[in-house]
Protein backbone atom coordinates (compact mmCIF):
# COMPACT_ATOMS: atom_id res chain seq x y z
CA UNK A 1 0.00 0.00 0.00
CA UNK A 2 1.34 3.43 -0.98
CA UNK A 3 1.98 5.28 2.26
CA UNK A 4 1.70 8.72 0.67
CA UNK A 5 -1.54 10.54 1.48
CA UNK A 6 -4.39 10.01 -0.97
CA UNK A 7 -5.84 13.27 -2.28
CA UNK A 8 -9.65 13.47 -2.51
CA UNK A 9 -10.99 16.55 -4.27
CA UNK A 10 -14.67 17.34 -3.87
CA UNK A 11 -14.48 15.78 -0.40
CA UNK A 12 -17.73 17.37 0.81
CA UNK A 13 -19.74 16.35 -2.26
CA UNK A 14 -22.13 13.42 -2.58
CA UNK A 15 -19.52 10.82 -3.59
CA UNK A 16 -16.47 12.39 -1.96
CA UNK A 17 -18.21 12.71 1.40
CA UNK A 18 -18.69 8.93 1.43
CA UNK A 19 -15.37 7.95 -0.15
CA UNK A 20 -13.22 9.73 2.47
CA UNK A 21 -14.46 7.68 5.47
CA UNK A 22 -14.22 4.47 3.39
CA UNK A 23 -10.57 5.12 2.56
CA UNK A 24 -9.85 5.99 6.20
CA UNK A 25 -11.49 2.74 7.30
CA UNK A 26 -9.20 0.87 4.87
CA UNK A 27 -6.13 2.36 6.53
CA UNK A 28 -5.20 5.11 4.07
CA UNK A 29 -4.01 8.56 5.02
CA UNK A 30 -6.39 10.92 3.25
CA UNK A 31 -6.02 14.58 2.38
CA UNK A 32 -9.54 15.89 1.89
CA UNK A 33 -9.86 19.02 -0.26
CA UNK A 34 -12.79 21.43 -0.31
CA UNK A 35 -13.51 25.10 -0.86
CA UNK A 36 -14.22 25.66 2.84
CA UNK A 37 -12.20 24.38 5.78
CA UNK A 38 -15.13 25.11 8.08
CA UNK A 39 -17.33 22.86 5.96
CA UNK A 40 -14.69 20.10 5.99
CA UNK A 41 -14.31 20.39 9.77
CA UNK A 42 -18.05 19.97 10.24
CA UNK A 43 -18.02 16.48 8.72
CA UNK A 44 -18.28 13.55 11.18
CA UNK A 45 -15.01 12.07 9.92
CA UNK A 46 -13.02 15.31 10.24
CA UNK A 47 -11.34 14.31 13.50
CA UNK A 48 -9.83 11.05 12.22
CA UNK A 49 -6.14 10.69 13.06
CA UNK A 50 -5.22 9.81 9.47
CA UNK A 51 -7.08 12.71 7.90
CA UNK A 52 -5.54 15.92 6.59
CA UNK A 53 -7.66 18.88 5.48
CA UNK A 54 -6.83 21.34 2.71
CA UNK A 55 -8.73 24.31 1.31
CA UNK A 56 -8.68 24.98 -2.42
CA UNK A 57 -10.99 26.14 -5.16
CA UNK A 58 -11.14 23.60 -7.97
CA UNK A 59 -10.37 26.27 -10.58
CA UNK A 60 -7.33 27.63 -8.73
CA UNK A 61 -4.32 25.66 -9.99
CA UNK A 62 -1.95 27.17 -7.43
CA UNK A 63 -4.22 26.32 -4.50
CA UNK A 64 -4.76 22.81 -5.86
CA UNK A 65 -0.99 22.34 -6.21
CA UNK A 66 -0.43 23.35 -2.59
CA UNK A 67 -3.16 20.96 -1.50
CA UNK A 68 -1.67 18.10 -3.56
CA UNK A 69 1.96 18.48 -2.47
CA UNK A 70 3.26 15.29 -0.88
CA UNK A 71 0.34 13.16 -2.07
CA UNK A 72 0.51 10.11 -4.33
CA UNK A 73 -2.80 9.10 -5.92
CA UNK A 74 -5.61 11.62 -6.33
CA UNK A 75 -9.35 11.30 -6.83
CA UNK A 76 -10.96 13.86 -9.08
CA UNK A 77 -14.61 14.19 -7.99
CA UNK A 78 -15.32 17.73 -9.18
CA UNK A 79 -18.48 18.58 -11.09
CA UNK A 80 -19.80 22.10 -11.69
CA UNK A 81 -23.37 21.19 -12.64
CA UNK A 82 -25.33 23.07 -10.01
CA UNK A 83 -27.77 25.96 -9.82
CA UNK A 84 -25.10 28.62 -9.25
CA UNK A 85 -23.08 27.72 -12.36
CA UNK A 86 -24.51 29.11 -15.60
CA UNK A 87 -22.05 27.32 -17.93
CA UNK A 88 -21.07 24.10 -16.15
CA UNK A 89 -19.13 22.75 -19.14
CA UNK A 90 -16.80 25.77 -19.23
CA UNK A 91 -16.34 25.62 -15.46
CA UNK A 92 -15.55 21.91 -15.67
CA UNK A 93 -12.93 22.58 -18.35
CA UNK A 94 -11.22 25.22 -16.21
CA UNK A 95 -11.20 22.95 -13.17
CA UNK A 96 -9.84 19.98 -15.17
CA UNK A 97 -6.97 22.05 -16.61
CA UNK A 98 -6.20 23.31 -13.08
CA UNK A 99 -5.99 19.69 -11.90
CA UNK A 100 -3.63 18.80 -14.77
CA UNK A 101 -1.28 21.59 -13.71
CA UNK A 102 -1.53 20.60 -10.05
CA UNK A 103 -0.78 16.94 -10.89
CA UNK A 104 2.29 18.02 -12.85
CA UNK A 105 3.64 20.50 -10.32
CA UNK A 106 2.92 18.39 -7.22
CA UNK A 107 4.22 15.18 -8.79
CA UNK A 108 1.07 13.08 -8.32
CA UNK A 109 1.55 9.42 -9.23
CA UNK A 110 -1.95 8.72 -10.61
CA UNK A 111 -5.41 10.20 -11.11
CA UNK A 112 -8.77 8.45 -10.60
CA UNK A 113 -11.79 10.17 -12.11
CA UNK A 114 -15.48 9.32 -11.80
CA UNK A 115 -17.47 10.46 -14.83
CA UNK A 116 -20.47 9.31 -16.84
CA UNK A 117 -21.17 6.82 -19.58
CA UNK A 118 -21.24 8.33 -23.06
CA UNK A 119 -18.72 9.98 -25.33
CA UNK A 120 -15.33 8.49 -26.23
CA UNK A 121 -16.31 7.86 -29.84
CA UNK A 122 -19.88 6.74 -29.12
CA UNK A 123 -21.79 8.94 -31.59
CA UNK A 124 -20.63 11.98 -29.71
CA UNK A 125 -22.68 14.41 -31.77
CA UNK A 126 -25.89 12.92 -30.31
CA UNK A 127 -24.78 13.12 -26.70
CA UNK A 128 -26.23 15.49 -24.16
CA UNK A 129 -24.14 18.46 -22.98
CA UNK A 130 -23.80 16.76 -19.58
CA UNK A 131 -22.31 13.54 -20.96
CA UNK A 132 -20.12 15.41 -23.47
CA UNK A 133 -18.72 17.48 -20.63
CA UNK A 134 -17.94 14.37 -18.55
CA UNK A 135 -16.06 12.83 -21.48
CA UNK A 136 -14.24 16.10 -22.20
CA UNK A 137 -13.00 16.30 -18.61
CA UNK A 138 -11.50 12.82 -18.98
CA UNK A 139 -9.70 13.89 -22.15
CA UNK A 140 -8.25 16.93 -20.38
CA UNK A 141 -7.17 14.92 -17.31
CA UNK A 142 -5.38 12.46 -19.61
CA UNK A 143 -2.97 15.30 -20.47
CA UNK A 144 -1.47 15.09 -16.96
CA UNK A 145 1.82 13.19 -16.55
CA UNK A 146 0.11 10.95 -13.97
CA UNK A 147 -1.74 7.95 -15.50
CA UNK A 148 -5.52 8.30 -15.44
CA UNK A 149 -8.11 5.74 -14.36
CA UNK A 150 -11.50 6.78 -15.73
CA UNK A 151 -14.58 5.13 -14.22
CA UNK A 152 -17.68 5.78 -16.34
CA UNK A 153 -20.82 5.34 -14.25
CA UNK A 154 -24.42 4.99 -15.27
CA UNK A 155 -27.19 6.41 -13.06
CA UNK A 156 -26.16 6.21 -9.38
CA UNK A 157 -28.82 4.93 -7.00
CA UNK A 158 -28.39 5.76 -3.33
CA UNK A 159 -30.02 7.66 -0.53
CA UNK A 160 -29.63 11.36 -1.26
CA UNK A 161 -28.46 11.05 -4.88
CA UNK A 162 -30.10 13.39 -7.40
CA UNK A 163 -31.24 10.48 -9.58
CA UNK A 164 -32.80 8.69 -6.61
CA UNK A 165 -34.54 11.85 -5.38
CA UNK A 166 -36.06 12.47 -8.82
CA UNK A 167 -37.23 8.86 -8.92
CA UNK A 168 -38.57 8.99 -5.37
CA UNK A 169 -40.54 12.22 -5.63
CA UNK A 170 -42.02 11.58 -9.06
CA UNK A 171 -43.20 8.12 -8.05
CA UNK A 172 -44.59 9.13 -4.65
CA UNK A 173 -46.33 12.31 -5.81
CA UNK A 174 -47.75 11.19 -9.17
CA UNK A 175 -49.95 8.06 -9.39
CA UNK A 176 -50.53 8.97 -13.05
CA UNK A 177 -47.60 10.24 -15.13
CA UNK A 178 -47.74 11.84 -18.55
CA UNK A 179 -44.13 11.36 -19.51
CA UNK A 180 -41.74 12.17 -22.37
CA UNK A 181 -40.02 9.55 -24.48
CA UNK A 182 -36.93 9.43 -22.27
CA UNK A 183 -38.73 7.20 -19.75
CA UNK A 184 -38.23 4.35 -22.24
CA UNK A 185 -34.45 4.82 -22.50
CA UNK A 186 -32.49 1.89 -21.12
CA UNK A 187 -29.72 2.23 -18.55
CA UNK A 188 -27.80 0.08 -16.09
CA UNK A 189 -28.03 1.92 -12.74
CA UNK A 190 -25.41 1.20 -10.11
CA UNK A 191 -25.68 1.41 -6.33
CA UNK A 192 -23.57 4.07 -4.62
CA UNK A 193 -21.99 1.39 -2.38
CA UNK A 194 -20.73 -0.43 -5.50
CA UNK A 195 -19.39 2.84 -6.95
CA UNK A 196 -17.43 3.47 -3.75
CA UNK A 197 -16.01 -0.06 -3.74
CA UNK A 198 -14.79 0.38 -7.31
CA UNK A 199 -13.25 3.76 -6.49
CA UNK A 200 -11.41 2.51 -3.41
CA UNK A 201 -10.44 -0.74 -5.13
CA UNK A 202 -8.57 1.15 -7.86
CA UNK A 203 -5.85 1.93 -5.31
CA UNK A 204 -5.33 -1.77 -4.64
CA UNK A 205 -5.57 -3.06 -8.21
CA UNK A 206 -2.56 -2.20 -10.42
CA UNK A 207 -4.51 -3.49 -13.42
CA UNK A 208 -6.74 -0.41 -13.28
CA UNK A 209 -3.89 2.05 -13.86
CA UNK A 210 -4.12 4.07 -17.08
CA UNK A 211 -7.39 2.43 -18.13
CA UNK A 212 -11.04 3.33 -18.72
CA UNK A 213 -13.89 1.22 -17.37
CA UNK A 214 -17.65 1.28 -17.49
CA UNK A 215 -19.20 0.60 -14.10
CA UNK A 216 -22.79 -0.61 -14.14
CA UNK A 217 -25.13 -2.64 -12.02
CA UNK A 218 -26.48 -6.06 -13.04
CA UNK A 219 -29.86 -4.77 -14.33
CA UNK A 220 -30.71 -3.00 -17.59
CA UNK A 221 -33.97 -1.10 -17.08
CA UNK A 222 -35.87 1.91 -18.40
CA UNK A 223 -36.88 4.80 -16.16
CA UNK A 224 -40.50 3.63 -16.52
CA UNK A 225 -39.51 0.24 -15.11
CA UNK A 226 -37.65 1.98 -12.28
CA UNK A 227 -40.81 3.94 -11.42
CA UNK A 228 -42.74 0.69 -11.00
CA UNK A 229 -39.89 -0.93 -9.09
CA UNK A 230 -39.77 1.97 -6.67
CA UNK A 231 -43.55 1.86 -6.21
CA UNK A 232 -43.35 -1.81 -5.27
CA UNK A 233 -40.54 -1.25 -2.75
CA UNK A 234 -42.31 1.78 -1.23
CA UNK A 235 -45.62 -0.08 -0.93
CA UNK A 236 -47.39 2.13 -3.47
CA UNK A 237 -49.95 1.17 -6.09
CA UNK A 238 -48.66 0.52 -9.58
CA UNK A 239 -48.17 3.81 -11.46
CA UNK A 240 -49.97 4.58 -14.72
CA UNK A 241 -47.33 5.87 -17.15
CA UNK A 242 -48.48 7.54 -20.38
CA UNK A 243 -45.56 8.45 -22.67
CA UNK A 244 -46.06 11.31 -25.11
CA UNK A 245 -43.62 12.60 -27.77
CA UNK A 246 -44.05 16.33 -27.16
CA UNK A 247 -42.40 16.88 -23.78
CA UNK A 248 -38.89 18.23 -24.35
CA UNK A 249 -36.06 18.02 -21.79
CA UNK A 250 -36.65 21.72 -21.04
CA UNK A 251 -40.34 21.20 -20.27
CA UNK A 252 -39.53 18.03 -18.33
CA UNK A 253 -36.98 19.89 -16.21
CA UNK A 254 -39.55 22.55 -15.29
CA UNK A 255 -42.00 19.84 -14.27
CA UNK A 256 -39.34 18.03 -12.21
CA UNK A 257 -38.41 21.38 -10.65
CA UNK A 258 -42.00 21.77 -9.40
CA UNK A 259 -42.53 18.20 -8.21
CA UNK A 260 -39.11 17.29 -6.79
CA UNK A 261 -36.42 19.10 -4.74
CA UNK A 262 -34.08 19.12 -7.75
CA UNK A 263 -33.95 22.57 -9.41
CA UNK A 264 -34.50 22.98 -13.14
CA UNK A 265 -30.87 24.02 -13.66
CA UNK A 266 -29.73 20.58 -12.47
CA UNK A 267 -32.72 18.57 -13.72
CA UNK A 268 -32.43 19.71 -17.32
CA UNK A 269 -28.91 18.35 -18.07
CA UNK A 270 -29.75 15.16 -16.18
CA UNK A 271 -32.97 14.65 -18.14
CA UNK A 272 -31.28 15.66 -21.38
CA UNK A 273 -28.75 12.90 -20.76
CA UNK A 274 -31.52 10.29 -20.52
CA UNK A 275 -31.94 10.33 -24.29
CA UNK A 276 -28.64 8.41 -24.42
CA UNK A 277 -28.59 4.78 -23.34
CA UNK A 278 -26.12 4.24 -20.51
CA UNK A 279 -25.18 0.57 -20.72
CA UNK A 280 -21.69 -0.84 -20.25
CA UNK A 281 -20.16 -2.31 -23.39
CA UNK A 282 -17.56 -4.16 -21.30
CA UNK A 283 -17.26 -5.41 -17.73
CA UNK A 284 -13.49 -5.80 -17.33
CA UNK A 285 -13.44 -4.10 -13.94
CA UNK A 286 -15.58 -6.85 -12.43
CA UNK A 287 -12.66 -9.30 -12.58
CA UNK A 288 -10.14 -6.74 -11.29
CA UNK A 289 -12.28 -5.53 -8.37
CA UNK A 290 -14.76 -8.32 -7.62
CA UNK A 291 -17.76 -7.45 -5.45
CA UNK A 292 -21.42 -8.36 -5.05
CA UNK A 293 -23.33 -5.94 -7.28
CA UNK A 294 -26.68 -4.82 -5.91
CA UNK A 295 -29.71 -5.12 -8.14
CA UNK A 296 -31.83 -2.01 -8.72
CA UNK A 297 -34.43 -3.41 -6.35
CA UNK A 298 -31.82 -3.94 -3.63
CA UNK A 299 -30.33 -0.48 -4.20
CA UNK A 300 -33.75 1.20 -3.97
CA UNK A 301 -34.63 -0.83 -0.86
CA UNK A 302 -31.39 0.16 0.86
CA UNK A 303 -31.78 3.83 -0.11
CA UNK A 304 -35.37 3.88 1.18
CA UNK A 305 -34.31 2.24 4.43
CA UNK A 306 -31.57 4.84 5.02
CA UNK A 307 -33.99 7.66 4.20
CA UNK A 308 -36.58 6.35 6.65
CA UNK A 309 -33.98 5.78 9.38
CA UNK A 310 -32.61 9.31 8.88
CA UNK A 311 -29.13 7.93 8.25
CA UNK A 312 -28.36 9.64 4.93
CA UNK A 313 -24.61 10.34 4.97
CA UNK A 314 -24.49 12.79 2.05
CA UNK A 315 -27.02 14.41 -0.31
CA UNK A 316 -26.97 15.64 -3.89
CA UNK A 317 -27.10 19.25 -2.67
CA UNK A 318 -24.04 18.87 -0.40
CA UNK A 319 -21.59 19.79 -3.14
CA UNK A 320 -20.31 23.33 -3.29
CA UNK A 321 -20.80 26.16 -0.89
CA UNK A 322 -20.58 29.82 -1.82
CA UNK A 323 -18.26 31.84 0.37
CA UNK A 324 -20.17 34.37 2.48
CA UNK A 325 -20.26 37.63 0.49
CA UNK A 326 -17.68 40.19 1.53
CA UNK A 327 -20.36 42.81 2.14
CA UNK A 328 -21.56 40.83 5.16
CA UNK A 329 -18.25 41.39 6.93
CA UNK A 330 -17.02 44.66 5.49
CA UNK A 331 -20.20 46.68 6.01
CA UNK A 332 -19.28 48.65 2.89
CA UNK A 333 -22.18 47.84 0.58
CA UNK A 334 -23.46 51.43 0.37
CA UNK A 335 -20.24 52.83 -1.06
CA UNK A 336 -19.29 49.68 -2.96
CA UNK A 337 -22.23 49.88 -5.28
CA UNK A 338 -25.30 48.85 -3.30
CA UNK A 339 -27.38 49.25 -0.17
CA UNK A 340 -27.09 46.87 2.76
CA UNK A 341 -30.71 46.69 3.92
CA UNK A 342 -31.49 45.06 7.25
CA UNK A 343 -34.34 44.09 9.53
CA UNK A 344 -33.77 42.78 13.04
CA UNK A 345 -35.80 41.61 16.04
CA UNK A 346 -34.88 40.54 19.55
CA UNK A 347 -36.56 38.93 22.53
CA UNK A 348 -35.51 37.89 26.05
CA UNK A 349 -36.22 34.33 27.15
CA UNK A 350 -35.69 32.39 30.33
CA UNK A 351 -33.14 29.59 30.09
CA UNK A 352 -29.62 29.20 28.79
CA UNK A 353 -28.57 29.22 25.12
CA UNK A 354 -28.03 25.46 25.20
CA UNK A 355 -31.67 25.05 26.31
CA UNK A 356 -32.95 27.01 23.32
CA UNK A 357 -30.47 25.93 20.63
CA UNK A 358 -32.18 22.60 19.77
CA UNK A 359 -35.30 24.52 18.64
CA UNK A 360 -33.12 26.76 16.47
CA UNK A 361 -31.23 23.78 15.01
CA UNK A 362 -34.52 22.14 13.96
CA UNK A 363 -35.63 25.04 11.76
CA UNK A 364 -36.89 24.25 8.28
CA UNK A 365 -37.64 20.90 6.69
CA UNK A 366 -40.53 19.03 8.30
CA UNK A 367 -40.33 21.26 11.40
CA UNK A 368 -41.13 24.38 9.41
CA UNK A 369 -40.60 27.97 10.45
CA UNK A 370 -42.58 28.25 13.67
CA UNK A 371 -45.80 30.17 13.15
CA UNK A 372 -46.11 31.47 9.59
CA UNK A 373 -45.50 28.31 7.58
CA UNK A 374 -48.16 29.21 5.04
CA UNK A 375 -46.19 32.33 4.06
CA UNK A 376 -42.92 30.39 3.89
CA UNK A 377 -44.58 27.73 1.73
CA UNK A 378 -45.99 30.41 -0.55
CA UNK A 379 -42.54 31.94 -0.90
CA UNK A 380 -41.11 28.49 -1.62
CA UNK A 381 -43.76 27.84 -4.28
CA UNK A 382 -42.97 31.14 -5.98
CA UNK A 383 -39.29 30.27 -5.86
CA UNK A 384 -40.02 26.93 -7.53
CA UNK A 385 -41.99 28.68 -10.28
CA UNK A 386 -38.96 30.80 -11.18
CA UNK A 387 -36.52 27.85 -11.07
CA UNK A 388 -35.24 28.08 -7.50
CA UNK A 389 -34.89 25.23 -4.97
CA UNK A 390 -38.03 26.13 -3.01
CA UNK A 391 -38.81 24.48 0.32
CA UNK A 392 -39.14 20.93 -1.01
CA UNK A 393 -35.38 20.43 -0.76
CA UNK A 394 -35.81 20.37 3.01
CA UNK A 395 -32.76 19.41 5.01
CA UNK A 396 -30.45 16.42 5.36
CA UNK A 397 -31.54 15.42 8.88
CA UNK A 398 -34.28 16.90 11.12
CA UNK A 399 -32.05 17.80 14.08
CA UNK A 400 -28.39 17.58 13.09
CA UNK A 401 -27.16 20.71 11.30
CA UNK A 402 -23.71 21.48 9.98
CA UNK A 403 -21.91 24.06 7.86
CA UNK A 404 -22.66 23.64 4.17
CA UNK A 405 -26.01 21.92 4.70
CA UNK A 406 -28.96 22.91 2.55
CA UNK A 407 -31.89 24.10 4.64
CA UNK A 408 -34.94 24.62 2.42
CA UNK A 409 -33.89 27.51 0.15
CA UNK A 410 -31.01 28.52 2.44
CA UNK A 411 -27.43 27.30 2.82
CA UNK A 412 -25.87 27.05 6.30
CA UNK A 413 -22.73 29.19 6.49
CA UNK A 414 -22.32 29.09 10.28
CA UNK A 415 -23.58 26.59 12.84
CA UNK A 416 -21.98 27.36 16.19
CA UNK A 417 -23.96 25.54 18.86
CA UNK A 418 -25.42 26.92 21.03
CA UNK A 419 -24.89 30.52 19.97
CA UNK A 420 -25.21 31.22 16.25
CA UNK A 421 -26.87 29.97 13.09
CA UNK A 422 -26.25 31.89 9.85
CA UNK A 423 -27.99 31.19 6.54
CA UNK A 424 -27.29 32.47 3.03
CA UNK A 425 -30.24 32.46 0.63
CA UNK A 426 -30.15 30.29 -2.49
CA UNK A 427 -33.66 31.30 -3.53
CA UNK A 428 -34.16 33.34 -6.69
CA UNK A 429 -34.10 36.97 -5.58
CA UNK A 430 -32.85 40.19 -7.22
CA UNK A 431 -29.95 40.47 -4.80
CA UNK A 432 -28.27 38.57 -1.97
CA UNK A 433 -30.11 37.66 1.23
CA UNK A 434 -28.76 36.55 4.59
CA UNK A 435 -30.35 35.63 7.91
CA UNK A 436 -28.76 35.08 11.28
CA UNK A 437 -30.10 33.81 14.61
CA UNK A 438 -27.95 34.41 17.67
CA UNK A 439 -28.35 33.43 21.33
CA UNK A 440 -26.54 35.54 23.92
CA UNK A 441 -26.58 34.83 27.66
CA UNK A 442 -27.95 37.76 29.68
CA UNK A 443 -27.35 37.15 33.35
CA UNK A 444 -28.28 34.01 35.18
CA UNK A 445 -30.62 31.71 33.24
CA UNK A 446 -31.65 34.28 30.67
CA UNK A 447 -30.93 34.43 26.95
CA UNK A 448 -31.35 37.15 24.36
CA UNK A 449 -32.58 35.64 21.10
CA UNK A 450 -31.89 37.90 18.10
CA UNK A 451 -32.84 37.55 14.45
CA UNK A 452 -31.18 39.71 11.80
CA UNK A 453 -32.10 39.69 8.11
CA UNK A 454 -29.82 41.49 5.65
CA UNK A 455 -30.25 42.09 1.94
CA UNK A 456 -28.01 43.52 -0.76
CA UNK A 457 -30.42 44.48 -3.58
CA UNK A 458 -29.53 44.29 -7.25
CA UNK A 459 -30.75 47.49 -8.89
CA UNK A 460 -34.28 48.85 -8.68
CA UNK A 461 -35.76 45.37 -8.85
CA UNK A 462 -33.95 44.49 -5.63
CA UNK A 463 -35.15 47.62 -3.85
CA UNK A 464 -38.71 46.99 -5.05
CA UNK A 465 -38.54 43.38 -3.81
CA UNK A 466 -37.28 44.35 -0.36
CA UNK A 467 -39.93 46.98 0.27
CA UNK A 468 -42.70 44.83 -1.22
CA UNK A 469 -42.10 42.11 1.38
CA UNK A 470 -41.10 44.50 4.17
CA UNK A 471 -44.64 44.72 5.65
CA UNK A 472 -44.54 40.96 6.26
CA UNK A 473 -41.31 41.09 8.25
CA UNK A 474 -42.95 42.10 11.51
CA UNK A 475 -45.35 39.16 11.33
CA UNK A 476 -42.90 36.54 10.07
CA UNK A 477 -39.86 37.41 12.15
CA UNK A 478 -41.57 38.17 15.45
CA UNK A 479 -43.54 34.93 15.20
CA UNK A 480 -40.34 33.10 14.35
CA UNK A 481 -38.82 34.18 17.66
CA UNK A 482 -41.91 33.39 19.71
CA UNK A 483 -42.21 30.04 17.90
CA UNK A 484 -38.62 29.13 18.83
CA UNK A 485 -39.39 30.00 22.45
CA UNK A 486 -42.50 27.83 22.43
CA UNK A 487 -40.76 24.91 20.70
CA UNK A 488 -38.00 25.07 23.30
CA UNK A 489 -40.43 25.28 26.21
CA UNK A 490 -39.08 28.69 27.24
CA UNK A 491 -40.94 31.58 28.84
CA UNK A 492 -40.82 34.93 27.03
CA UNK A 493 -39.65 37.63 29.43
CA UNK A 494 -39.89 40.48 26.94
CA UNK A 495 -41.86 40.31 23.70
CA UNK A 496 -40.03 40.51 20.36
CA UNK A 497 -39.20 44.06 19.33
CA UNK A 498 -37.61 45.58 16.28
CA UNK A 499 -33.93 46.49 16.58
CA UNK A 500 -33.56 48.29 13.24
CA UNK A 501 -35.35 51.59 12.41
CA UNK A 502 -38.21 51.14 9.98
CA UNK A 503 -37.26 53.94 7.57
CA UNK A 504 -33.50 54.20 7.99
CA UNK A 505 -32.64 52.01 5.01
CA UNK A 506 -35.30 53.62 2.85
CA UNK A 507 -33.85 57.07 3.51
CA UNK A 508 -30.35 55.87 2.65
CA UNK A 509 -31.61 54.39 -0.59
CA UNK A 510 -33.34 57.60 -1.58
CA UNK A 511 -30.69 60.08 -0.45
CA UNK A 512 -27.69 58.29 -1.94
CA UNK A 513 -24.65 56.34 -0.91
CA UNK A 514 -22.86 57.12 2.29
CA UNK A 515 -19.15 57.91 2.29
CA UNK A 516 -16.71 55.22 3.34
CA UNK A 517 -15.45 55.40 6.94
CA UNK A 518 -12.19 57.20 7.58
CA UNK A 519 -10.30 53.99 8.39
CA UNK A 520 -11.40 52.34 5.12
Amino acid sequence: MDRLPVLVTGATGYVGGRLVPLLLARGYTVRAVGRSLDKLRSRPWSGHENLQLAEADAQDASALTRAAEGCGAAYYLIHSMHSRQADFAAADRRAAYAMVRAARDAGLTRLIYLGGLGGLGEAGSGLSAHLRSRAEVAEILSLAPAPLTFLRAAMILGSGSASFEILRYLTEVLPVMVTPRWVRTKSAPIAISNVLTYLAGCLESPGTIDRTFGICGPDVLSYAELFQLYAEEAGLARRLIIPVPVLSPRLSSYWINLVTPVPASLARPLIDGLRNECICAEHDIRSLIPQALLSCREAIRLALDKTRRLSVETCWHDAGMPAPPEWLNCADAPYAGGYDLSCGYTTLLDGRPEDIWPAVARLGGDTGWYGTDILWRLRGFIDKLVGGPGLRRGRRLPEDIRIGDALDFWRVTTAQAPNRLALLAEMKVPGEAYMELSLTPRGEDRTELTMLSRFLPRGLAGLAYWYAVYPLHDLVFSRLLTGIAKAGGRRIISAPKRTTPVFRNACRALLGRRKPPENG
